[in-house]
Order: structure tokens, then sequence, then C-alpha cells
């Protein structure tokens, strides 16, 4: 019978393979299919499948950009309505737009993902794999819950696995809860309950089904590697050697992307402030250029009046010498008004805060500060700049200035969160060198019964009445070791986590170096052109007399007309001078704030993350006050440590970590600008809103000290 069935298995393959075989060897219809798909299908499917794609992003468009007026520029100019604005006024306009931090820099469509914005901190705090929520999730009570429902039915060759039967039949339910919970010093604790149902067949049994539940508490307490406050806050809980992301650690990043986001703040002042001199030295020069212009513009008609009546000093060459000067501050003008599109005063283009360069003219200039502070591109009115800069006397205090920059410079502040968290690092490093100890405990209460809940009132009637008894109990308690021969990776992490620190350290004093140095190239810069404002107003002045006196010698008929004309373009250029030493010396003031790391004090600039809520304010004094009363919490090994201060403290130069004591709680008092609670109330910590900026109104001297102008000549007599 076996034969017969294999031997038709055969026959029934051996066909199938014959019936297939023609088609295989088939060629011709092989090569008709495939002309016919090449010359039909695949033509279109190409074009399809290489056709650029777009995203399907519902994003909306802003409804002023497809409206924006036609720009003004030469051709299309027509009657100019200027806006006058204040510096203070641009800077409040750009802090009130900006939700990404721009700059002069020309990287925001090549390199978008470089730009600071407002929503970093809040994406670096809400992290779900590296945020201090997620470090802090590994410490919160985890309930976990199963059911298994079973049907068995089977043959068996020994009785003696089926408890006297070889068909064993039997119903199944498994039931499990879990609650654990870690603390903070790595001790995890577990509750549980494990609940099964057994009916079979099996004639040996008490009940033909039975229930089994049981109580459990379990904990592990590690003493050695992974034991400690330190431990758990630095690295987290079940950290490897590193691999470091414990709930200190996730602060320090979100501590780092608020430096990073102050970074992007003081950029856009600097910034802003550039532009806002930028034109207002294009309108200085086109003013210049027009008197240039109308100054040769009449010289020529008086040449031409001479040339046209054929008298004396009205020769060819005179007149087209003349003609020539006039046009060429023609197109001088033109250009001012105008301006090309080159690089202007912007960050990191010789010095840190921007060294002047004056190279575009009014509408260029304008066109990008109305960029930079998030105004319409174009709206029909011309921003006019409303301040001027300062021509008085400044004297600046190193001393002050230098400690003033190493204490508050932004990029120092970062950088020492880089240490301070290398510091933190090589502490949890060093935990991997001690071996794997921890006790574990257990208990057991046991439950068995015919029924759950509520059975027979007989011996083991209910598995709940037998486990609430407590009859049955049992427990357990040891000690796992794990020691790994050598510490290996262990000396490798600590030999890391020490060249990591020495390398962030040495990149802080060399930052640190960089500061002082930039902060004296600043203050150099600021005396020098301090010196050169009165020089070229004095230059100026004697232009201007040159000019004149020329004047009336050529109209004495006592200078010729190459005296007078060159005389022209003397007090133009010294003119435009004036004016260029007077902007590169307002920006050397701005820049010596920019290296000092006091500009957003400077500008009355004010920066704060989302406020609490109302109850948080009023818990926040008796919260504190019962810190400062209670003493520490024993956590058997050691205290928690802190790892940051206000205000900023110089890092360590040795291993011990302890900062000194915190300053004295002081309630959050009301901001005069928003009448919100603000001013010196601890770091406001509310992850789901974006940081808030609040500029305050006014602008503070700050470390300077503007004396009374004591130069001998008024220069608001030359405007």
């Amino acid at each position: 019978m076996n034969g017969t069935r294999e031997y038709r298995r055969r026959l029934i393959v051996i066909g199938a393979i014959v019936a297939l075989l023609p088609t295989a060897l088939s060629p011709g219809c092989a090569r008709n299919s495939q002309a016919r798909f090449t010359a039909v299908r695949v033509p279109s499917f190409a074009a399809a499948a290489t056709r650029i794609e777009y995203a399907d992003v519902r994003t909306p468009l802003s409804d002023e950009l497809p409206t924006t007026p036609e720009p003004q520029s030469l051709a299309h100019g027509g009657p100019m309505v200027y806006r006058e604005i204040s510096l203070e006024q641009a800077m409040h306009i750009g802090l009130t737009n900006a939700r990404v931090l721009r700059d002069l820099g020309g990287q925001m469509l090549r390199s978008p993902q470089q730009y600071h914005s407002v929503y970093n901190p809040a994406i670096q705090e809400t992290d779900p794999r590296f945020g201090p929520e997620a470090a802090l999730s590994a410490f919160d009570a985890s309930f976990s819950s199963s059911a298994f429902f079973e049907k068995n039915d089977r043959a068996l060759n020994n009785q003696f696995f089926g408890g006297g039967t070889r068909l064993l039949q039997q119903d199944a339910y498994v039931f499990q809860n879990q609650l654990t919970k870690r603390a903070a010093d790595g001790t995890q604790v577990s509750v549980r309950n494990f609940t099964d149902y057994d009916a079979n067949n099996a004639p040996g049994n008490q009940f033909p089904s039975a229930w089994n539940s049981n109580i459990e508490t379990e904990f592990r307490h590690p003493l050695l590697q992974g034991a400690g406050v330190d431990f758990n806050r630095i690295a987290g809980p079940g950290a490897t050697a590193g691999v470091y992301n414990g709930v200190l650690i996730a602060r320090m990043n979100t501590d780092i992307s608020l430096a990073e986001l102050e970074t992007g703040v003081r950029g856009l002042l600097s910034e802003t402030e550039n532009a806002y001199w930028d034109l207002y030295y294009a309108y200085r020069d086109l003013d210049a250029k027009l008197v240039a212009r109308n100054t040769a513009l009449e010289t020529w008609r008086k040449v031409r009046s001479l040339y046209d009546t054929g008298r004396r000093g009205g020769e060819a060459e005179k007149e087209a010498q003349a003609r020539e000067q006039y046009f060429r501050f023609e197109e001088e003008v033109q250009n001012a008004l105008a301006g090309t599109p080159l690089d202007g005063t912007r960050m990191n283009n010789g010095s840190s805060g921007g060294t002047f360069r004056g190279t575009g003219g009014v509408q260029v200039c304008e066109r990008r500060l109305r960029l930079l502070i998030g105004l319409p591109i174009s709206d029909g009115e011309l921003l006019r700049p409303l301040d001027e800069p300062t021509t008085a006397p400044v004297r600046l205090e190193w001393q002050p200035l230098v400690a003033e920059a190493l204490a508050s410079r932004v990029e120092l502040r970062r950088q020492r969160w880089i240490v301070k968290r290398r510091e933190l690092e090589l502490v949890a490093a060093k935990n991997f060198l001690l071996p794997q100890l921890d006790t574990v405990g257990r208990y057991r209460w046991r439950g068995f019964g015919d029924d759950l809940i509520g059975g027979p009132d007989i011996p083991f009637g209910s598995a709940t009445g037998t486990l609430f008894g407590g009859k049955f109990q049992e427990w357990q308690l040891g000690a796992e070791l794990n020691l790994p021969l050598g510490f290996r990776k262990g000396y490798a992490a600590v030999r890391n986590a020490e060249w990591s620190l020495v390398r962030e350290r040495s990149l802080l004093r060399e930052m640190e170096r960089q500061v002082v140095h930039d902060l004296s190239t600043a203050s150099a810069e600021a005396d020098r052109t301090q010196l050169v404002v009165q020089t070229a107003l004095n230059r100026r002045i004697a232009a201007f007399q040159q000019a004149q006196a020329t004047q009336a010698a050529f109209e004495a008929d006592q200078a010729t007309l190459d005296y007078l004309l060159e005389a022209q373009r003397v007090a133009a250029d010294a003119d435009v001078r004036f004016h260029r030493a007077r902007v590169e010396h307002a920006l050397a003031l701005k820049n010596v704030q920019f290296e000092a790391g006091s500009l957003l004090r400077y500008n009355g600039v004010n920066m704060a993350e989302g406020p609490w809520a109302d109850k948080a304010y009023l818990d926040a004094p008796k919260n504190a006050r019962s810190l400062l009363n209670v003493g520490p919490i024993n956590y058997i090994l050691s205290p928690g440590r802190r790892v940051s201060a206000w205000p900023a403290v110089a890092y360590p130069e040795d291993d011990d970590l302890e900062q000194p004591a915190p300053p004295e709680v002081v309630q959050p008092v009301e901001s005069a600008a928003t009448g919100e609670p603000g001013g010196s109330e601890p770091r406001l910590n509310d992850p789901t809103r974006p940081t808030v900026l609040l500029p305050d109104v006014g602008r503070s001297a700050g470390l300077f000290e503007a004396p009374e102008p004591t130069a001998s000549t008024n220069v608001d007599e030359l405007h």
C-alpha cells in the first residue's frame, strides 16, 4: 500500500515538470514579452519613477509673502515714504519676531539645521531619549500584567507524566501582575501576584480543578557597582561603561541648549546693531555724495556758461573736466542710494562682534535690516535710523571688563557645563571598577484551593482563603556576585573619562585666553576709533574750509578749476570718512560689550523660560524653607552632591566636586515689563513652552562712563 502511494506521488511530480518544460524553453515567447514591455510599459514607468517628488506638507504660507510689494530700486523708485526707527525699537521688533535667530552669514538656505531657535531648549527638555523626563522615567513605578489561557489535549507515552493517564486533557489559565519601583540609590523593589488555574483528568488529583495564588515581594540592592545616589543620578540605573544618561547629565544638556540659545540671542542683537549702523552710514554717505554732486553741478553750470559765451575760463577741456566730475558724483549717488549686494558688517568678519565694512547702499542695507528684525521685506516705506552715534569720550576700566568677560561670556559658561559633565562622567566611570555585588531578598505567601474565592468550608476550599490565612509562607535571602577578571572595560572607561576631562579643561583655558585676547582687541579698537573720530572731525573742518576758500578764490579768478574740483573731492571724502569713523566708534563700543559678555544687559534684554503655574509661586517659599530646615536625607551610602550653583563658579582643579553653599532663596518679584513673576526667581522649568524673550525698556550704560563732550569743535554744527 505504501509503495503504491509513493509511485503515484512520483508520477504527479514528473507530469508537472513535463508540462512546464516547453514554457521554460521557449525563447521567442520570452523575447516577445520583453519587447512588448520595453516598448509600451517601460517609458511611462520610467517617467513616473524618475520624476522629482515634493513633500506633501500642509504648512500654511504667510499671508504677506505672496503680496510683497515691489522693492525700491533706481528703476522703480517713486516717492519715498520714510519711517524713522531707533536702535532700541529695531532690537525690540527683532526679538519680538524672533522664532529663528537670524544672522547675516547667509546660511539660512544652505544650512538651516545650524540655526538656533527659541524652540531648541524645549526640544532638548522633552527629548524622549536624552531629556530630563526620559532620565527620570527610569525611576517611575512600572505596572505589568498578563493573562494566558490554554487548552491541552495530548497523548503521552508515559502515564507518569500525565499524572496517571496517557490521554491528558487539560484547561490551564495563568494570570500575572507586577508593580516595580526603582529607588534613587539603585534599589529595585517589586510586588507581584501569580495566579494559575489547572483542570485536568489526572486520576491522582484531589480536586478536578484547582487554583494557585501567590503574592511575592522582592528587593534587589546593589552594594558596589551601580550603588549610590550619585551614580544613579549621573549614569542612570542599569547603565553601561561609557554610556551615561542620568538625570544630571540630561539637565546639563538642557542648560547647554539654553546657553546656545543665549548665544543666538546675543548674535541677533549684535547683527541688528551692525545692520542698523550700516544703514545709518549709508544715509550719511548718500548725503555726502548728494552735497558733492550738487556742488559739482553748480561748478559745471558756471563753467558751462563761460563756455557758451566764449569767455576766459570756459575752455572746452575745462568744461569737460567739470562735467566729468559731476557725472562721477552722480554715479556715486546712484550707487549710494541703491547699493550693491556685497557682504556688509556682520559677525566674525575680522572680529567676533563684527568689523565695519560700509559697502552697501541705502536700499540694500534697509532690506538687510528688515530681514534681521522680521519686518516685511518691502512695504512701501523706507526705514531711516533715528539715533546718532556717540562722539563723547568713553573711559574703559580694563580689570572689571576682564573679570566680567571671564564670568559672563556664554561660550565659557557653556564650556564649564561640559567640563562639569565630564567630571560627573568620571565619577560614574570609577564605579565600574567595582565588582557587581547585589543582595537579593524575596518573601512569598502561597494559596491553594478548589475555588479561587469563596469555596466550600473545607481544607483548601479556596485559594484566597489559604493565601490570607498565612499558613504557607516562604522566604529567600542571598547575594549575587559578578567579578570581571581584570576590569578591562572599567579601566578603559576611566581612562577615557580622564582624557575627555583633560581635553575639555584645556579647551576651557584656551577659550579663556581667546576671550581675553578678543576683549583686548575690542578695547584697543574702541580707543583707536575714539581718537580717529576727533581727527576725522578736524580733517572734515579743514576740508570744508579749504573748499570754501578755493571756491571764493576761483570766483575771484585767483584759483584754477583743477584746485576747485580737487578741493570738492577732498571735502566729500573727508565728510564720508568722518561719518565712517563715528560708525566705527559706535560698533567698537558695542563690540566691547559683546566681548565682555554684557551685550544683553547693556541693551536691557532679559531672558527667562516660560512662567510657572500660579500655585507653584505660592508653594516655592514654603518648600524652600522646608528644604533648608530639614537635614540631609540618609541614602545609606552618600547623599547626592550638588552640581550647579548661582552665580557661576570656576571649574575645580581636582576631583573634589563639592560646591559652595547655595545662595539664599529669594521670593519671585513682579517684573515691571510684563507683570508676571520674574526678576531674581530661580530658573523656570516648563518644558512645554518655548523660551520667552522679554526685552526691557531703556539701555543702561553698563561698564561705560560717558562724560560730557570735551572736543573743541561741536559736531552737531556740521550736520
